[in-house]
């Protein structure tokens, strides 16, 4: 393990509660979609060549890691470039932030900027949504990418410190996420196949820590968990949701339009109350509160696994 992991990663979560993420072009993940925009470009000829979406998941995952790695060799490995990396990666802030225009949209009564800013975080339709679908569509995001964009990234850093690259695996993580949100299955069936089923295995393992850690942080939450944890056809995205959905005592869930379609899902919680503006708040409580313990129990982890190393030697 990095010897200095706990202190890059603390360093990295506090960097991102207090400025979120950095707001330029040479964001890693907006390099990535541009290089998978590119990709997808010349090698998507429809949505069912599954064999040509492999091969663009493959270079993507191949420059994205060579691309972390010659960063990290060429400077050294400094404890700064780490930081950043790994700041970088963290969505925690920054669910935050794009979610408080829908919310703040809505306590303006503007129905039409917060459909149209929920537009930009979710892959439903949100031209006809009212005001109770719009408020449930944003928590059931802060849900989804709590788990998405900040367990999993805390996760993948912590396993990553076991064998000397953090930074690199948390990168691979990132970019089989943003691969799966661009290409994934809804618009790109089978050419998105891969995509899709490789975020579905990196986040399996988070997604299910994450909803116990997420439930614990309420009790009652745990009874919709384990009731509701599989209510999704993805079988990840439900085990931040009903999490959520009991912890808030809220409605998640049920179908919704996606391109002109509907696709009916389950509800979840389904004895819960209708969503409330104020649950947005309430939830972002929640995020705080259960992604706070997670780091917390990765750094208990660090500390022990590091004094059982120093005993052994």
């Amino acid at each position: 393990m990095t010897d200095n992991f706990a202190s890059l990663f603390s360093v990295a979560v506090i960097l991102d509660i207090a400025i979120g993420d950095p707001k330029n072009f040479f964001h890693p993940v907006r390099l990535i979609g541009t290089l998978i925009n590119f990709l997808s470009s010349r090698l998507c000829t429809g949505p069912h060549d599954f064999s040509r979406g492999l091969v663009l998941c493959v270079i993507t995952l191949g420059v994205t890691g060579l691309s972390v790695w010659g960063v990290l060799y060429l400077t050294g490995y400094n404890s700064l470039v780490q930081i950043y990396l790994l700041y970088s990666a963290i969505a925690w802030r920054d669910l935050k932030d794009e979610t408080a225009v829908i919310l703040h949209a809505l306590m303006r009564n503007n129905i039409d900027d917060a459909r149209k800013y929920l537009s930009f975080v979710v892959g439903r339709d949100t031209g006809n949504l009212c005001e109770s679908e719009i408020i449930s569509a944003t928590i059931e995001t802060i849900s989804e990418n709590s788990i998405d964009g900040v367990i999993s990234v805390m996760f993948y850093a912590f396993i990553g410190s076991l064998i000397n690259a953090s930074c690199l695996l948390v990168w691979l993580f990132k970019a089989s996420s943003t691969l799966d949100s661009m290409i994934g299955y809804e618009k790109f069936q089978e050419f998105g196949k891969f995509a899709a089923k490789l975020d579905d295995a990196l986040n399996f393992i988070p997604a299910r820590l994450g909803g116990v850690i997420i439930a614990c942080c309420n009790v009652q939450a745990l009874r919709v968990f384990f009731h509701d944890r599989l209510n999704h056809k993805s079988p990840n995205s439900a085990h931040g949701e009903s999490a959520f959905a009991g912890a808030l005592d809220i409605k998640l869930g049920g179908g919704a339009f996606y391109d002109g379609r509907f696709v009916a899902r389950p509800v979840i919680n389904s004895q819960g109350k209708d969503c409330e503006l104020y649950d947005i708040v309430r939830a972002w409580r929640l995020l705080d509160r259960s992604c706070a313990l997670f780091a917390v129990i990765i750094l208990i982890m660090v500390l022990i696994l590091r004094n059982y190393t120093l005993l052994l030697t």
